[in-house]
Parts: C-alpha cells; sequence; structure tokens
C-alpha cells in the first residue's frame, strides 16, 4: 500500500499482519479522497483505523491533526510505525474501542472536520445505532463523515447524505451536516 497523494504521495505504508484488519485499498482511498475534497488544516478523527491508511492519506494532504482510534494493540503499533516512518506530526493513537472513544470525545467537546469510519464489513449492523448517536455529537457544524462498507450496504446516519458509491467489494458513504 502507498499514500495517493500529498507531501508523502508513493511512500509506502505497512498494514498489520493477520486477517482481523482489512486496510483501504490505494484505489479506494484516492475516490474517498476526491469525493472529500481539500481536507487542508483540517481535524480528523480515524474510527476503526487499522493500518490507519486513511488518517495517514489525510495527514499526507495536509490535515493538521489526527486521532487515530484502533481496539487491537498490533495495529496500534503499525499505524505509530508508519507515522515515525513518514516523519508525519499532528497524530495520536488511542487504543481503545470506538465507543468509548466517542463518548470520551463528547464528553471533552472535541469535534472533528473529518470523521472516517471504517468497521469490519460484517459488523456495521452492530455499530450503526451508536455511530449514528455519536458522530453527529463529535462533528463539526460543516464537517463530513465518510464510512466505509461492503458495497451491499448502504449506511444510514442522522446527516445529510452526500452521496454513496461502489468501489469493487466496498462502498464509500459521505455525509454532511
Amino acid at each position: 500500500m502507498r499514500i495517493v497523494a500529498g507531501s508523502r504521495k508513493g511512500h509506502g505504508i505497512d498494514a498489520p499482519k493477520g486477517v482481523v484488519t482489512r486496510p483501504t485499498g490505494d484505489r479506494v482511498r484516492e475516490a474517498a479522497f476526491s469525493l472529500i475534497g481539500l481536507v487542508e488544516d483540517a481535524t480528523v478523527l480515524d474510527l476503526f483505523a487499522g493500518s490507519g491508511a486513511m488518517g495517514l492519506e489525510a495527514l499526507s494532504r495536509g490535515a493538521s491533526r489526527c486521532v487515530f482510534v484502533e481496539r487491537d494493540r498490533g495495529a496500534c503499533r503499525v499505524i505509530q510505525a508508519n507515522l515515525e516512518k513518514l516523519r508525519l506530526t499532528g497524530a495520536i493513537v488511542v487504543n481503545r474501542d470506538v465507543v468509548g472513544a466517542l463518548r470520551e470525545e463528547q464528553a471533552r467537546g472535541r469535534r472533528h472536520d473529518l470523521v472516517l469510519v471504517d468497521p469490519p464489513y460484517e459488523e456495521w449492523e452492530s455499530h450503526q445505532s451508536y455511530l449514528a448517536e455519536l458522530i453527529p455529537e463529535v462533528l463539526e457544524e460543516d464537517g463530513v463523515a465518510v464510512i466505509e462498507t461492503s458495497a451491499k450496504v448502504e449506511p444510514a446516519l442522522p446527516l445529510d447524505l452526500v452521496t454513496s458509491r461502489r468501489y469493487g467489494s466496498a462502498r464509500i458513504t459521505v455525509f454532511s451536516r
């Protein structure tokens, strides 16, 4: 996998070993960021971060800060190693479940310009209700939430649907406030 654009364009990134993490491929990442648009100086929250590919891409494209949330310790180590390898700053890696992290962000009044959500495809339904409750609470007024799911799933959030597109076995759905 490689960073698609920005200051680290072309640099390789590592993914956690095993089958638990499914990194967002280069093509899907490129498509997602073409839908998102500019992220210069944005604050980003990368939920179910896995390899961190989406958040790393945002930082390469000029985001000022990214909080990576991932419950798997090994994946967190890979994200940290990728950050060091790419010499990207403005990042925090949080080894925690997404619900706890979202509740903490909400309690502290933290809001983000861009929220990236990429749960394991087969787990979307079990996460949808709390994501629908909590994502609007941590999204800036003019913020964007990007959800990656299986192509078969059409996610719903209590936000304005901007677009939903299929890319092979993946679907990228963009919401705004």
